[in-house]
């Protein structure tokens, strides 16, 4: 007797109720371990050829937590269309808090996320391929952009209250003060303000009187000088 064909209805219901096949064990953890260290290596990556003002070494170290998470995500879901969709729920309930506030930061997330992403589909050699080209260009771009600059001076200048500075306060008197002058990041608030500068002295004496014209703007001003080179 012949067997009658499954409708769309029912065959999508079977698709989506299918058995999740098994994961292979030993290419799994081959895949997990490369993830890591890839991860690892772009830790070390970022932390030498990184110019945010952030302590780079904290966010590194998360780096291989990260892509071995997605890593074991995609693995588990790529299969299964139920997995999926659970996945795309249990994701949507999820709130990040933390801001990202240089896109430096988030650039090297992405690449972490992707390195898990691409290892858990199983796609190994486009992934490393990927990783060296990108990680080839950034070393490029760090080791020229380190010649090129004249200092690794920044400084950061925050100020709270009701009576807190304004931006035009800060860098006019700044440029009034040292030799090179560029606004790298800029935060602000009801409650506060927060300026980071790359600068250039040409001596001591010109990063004291900086500090004191700045400090003249109000007793909320707080001034800190930082040497790029040693945030690890």
């Amino acid at each position: 007797m012949d067997q009658q064909p499954l409708s769309f209805q029912d065959a999508f219901n079977e698709f989506v109720r299918g058995n999740v096949p098994d994961i292979l064990i030993w290419p799994f953890v081959v895949n997990l371990l490369l993830t890591g260290l890839l991860c690892y290596l772009l830790g070390l990556i970022y932390v030498h050829f990184g110019r945010s003002l952030s302590n780079r070494a904290t966010l590194a170290r998360n780096f291989m937590a990260v892509g071995m998470t997605t890593m074991l995500i995609i693995t588990i879901v790529k299969s299964s269309l139920a997995l999926s969709l659970g996945l795309v729920g249990a994701l949507s309930i999820v709130r990040f808090r933390t801001a990202i506030k240089e896109p430096e930061e988030l650039a090297y997330l992405f690449l972490t996320i992707s390195i898990g992403l691409g290892l858990g589909a199983g796609q190994q050699l486009v992934t490393a391929l990927g990783f060296a080209a990108i990680v080839a260009v950034v070393c490029l771009k760090g080791l020229v952009g380190a010649s090129a600059d004249q200092s690794n001076l920044y400084l950061v200048v925050g100020s709270k209250g009701p009576k807190k500075a304004r931006l035009e306060q800060l860098t006019s008197t700044l440029q009034a003060h040292c030799a090179s002058l560029s606004l790298k990041r800029f935060d602000d608030s009801p409650e506060s303000v927060e300026a980071a500068y790359h600068v250039v002295f040409n001596d001591y004496l010109q990063l004291e009187s900086a500090k004191d014209a700045l400090q003249a703007l109000g007793e909320s001003v707080s001034v800190s000088f930082i040497d790029n080179e040693g945030i690890t």
